[in-house]
């Protein structure tokens, strides 16, 4: 039930509806502020790529009362393998390699963790769909924010869930380019037609500097997901068209079911294709705005971490709201510092998994599928497993939970 405690600051805009920005809208309006969030796409976004709950992350998903939703929707791997050009098996994987997860962690779609947040708060926040921020000046009494089509109001507190191309984030912090730093790695992710009646499993074909996985969680559909090193010249991030020939380019000769996924390619509705990238600032705040997830630590979509991190992040940064009755020159510092370690711990972890994850040379692959076979068969994998495993727990738990 909403809090009777009287607030210094009550109105909340939240720009961003994916993940971050519905998950801290649930936990301010249980706490008693007044939220809106506003979305440039016109419609609730569905699609992405798979995405993992680790760690504290569950623990606020269970908070939520979410924790039957997300088990319910939960992609349930069986399995999969590594395949070569001809689609030859070259290592059978069961799902725990799949998903390199501890146990309670889970793995959805992103476009379900986001329809589910959405119906938690659409009757609790005021949604602006097809709307974005235009300006944003702050003053001794609040931020006045123009929109470019509703007019424009006065909050006391902005937050910006708007992901690594964060609008809030260049209209306060600076250009996206003082915070943001690639990889050297691009990702593309689509539906298409599951035509090879895949039923909750994966396949992947690794070659030097390039890997394209399809994977299915329904029976209708499947996911084609295409990883490789960033060329020299890109499209510009809008360019869809250009994007999807530069993909079909790099991709044209490697072979397996390639041909088949980029000619449904044009067709898929939900396309993806953007950089592997992170975010880094020293802080995450400035006066009445304060960012949370991708926009203010993203830590690259191959870390497996961004949504654990949008999650968490957005429970204590309304925690620490509530804790300091909305005073934001309290919580935004303590927000930070209760968070500062967990995020350093994954960004490192992001990082990490993203060089390791695309092999550079034929030689890289042959050793990356040895372990891998070894992997599967040796009689000590458990024990192999809990080694991997246990920079990643680590990191996952690297937080403890206040009770606000």
């Amino acid at each position: 039930m909403p809090t009777t405690q009287q607030f210094t600051n009550k109105t909340v805009l939240i720009c961003g509806a994916s993940v971050a920005g519905p998950a801290l809208a649930y936990w301010l309006h249980r706490y008693g502020f007044t939220v809106t969030i506003v979305e440039q796409a016109p419609t609730l976004r569905g699609g992405g790529y798979k995405i993992d709950i680790r760690g504290v992350a569950i623990q606020v998903i269970d908070r939520m009362g979410l924790l039957p939703e997300i088990r319910q929707a939960s992609t349930a791997m069986r399995g999969g393998a590594w395949v070569n050009r001809s689609g030859k098996v070259l290592v059978p994987l069961g799902p725990d390699l799949i998903g390199f997860r501890a146990p309670g962690d889970d793995e959805v779609l992103r476009g379900d963790l986001a329809q589910t947040l959405y119906r938690k708060t659409k009757g609790q926040v005021e949604y602006l769909f097809a709307d974005s921020i235009t300006g944003l000046v702050q003053g001794p009494d609040g931020a006045e924010v123009t929109f470019q089509h509703a007019a424009p109001r006065i909050f006391d507190l902005v937050i910006g869930a708007d992901g690594l191309h964060s609008t809030v984030r260049r209209h306060v912090f600076g250009p996206e380019a003082q915070f943001v730093r690639d990889t050297g790695i691009h990702a593309c992710v689509f539906t298409v037609p599951n035509h090879l009646d895949l039923d909750h499993w994966e396949l992947s074909l690794l070659t030097p500097s390039r890997i394209v996985q399809l994977y299915s969680t329904h029976e209708s559909a499947a996911k084609a997901q295409f990883i490789f090193r960033t060329p020299a010249a890109l499209p510009d991030r809008r360019d869809i068209a250009g994007q999807q020939r530069l993909l079909a380019d790099a991709f044209a000769d490697a072979g397996w079911q390639t041909p088949e996924l980029l000619h449904a390619m044009p067709e898929s509705p939900d396309f993806y294709f953007d950089s592997v990238s992170q975010v880094h600032l020293d802080r995450w705040s400035d006066n009445r705005v304060a960012l949370v997830g991708d926009a203010a630590y993203c830590p690259s979509p191959l870390s497996g971490q961004g949504t654990s991190l949008a999650l968490v992040g957005a429970y204590v940064l309304a925690g620490e709201l509530k804790s300091a009755a909305g005073d934001h020159r309290i919580a935004f510092a303590k927000y930070q510092d209760r968070m500062s370690e967990y995020v350093a711990l994954n960004l490192t972890l992001g990082w990490t998994n993203a060089n390791r994850m695309v092999a550079s040379s034929a030689s890289m692959i042959r050793m990356q599928t040895t372990m891998m076979r070894m992997m599967s068969y040796l009689p000590w994998k458990g024990l192999a497993m809990r080694s991997i495993m246990k920079p990643v727990i680590h990191a996952t738990n690297a937080i403890a939970l206040e009770d606000y």
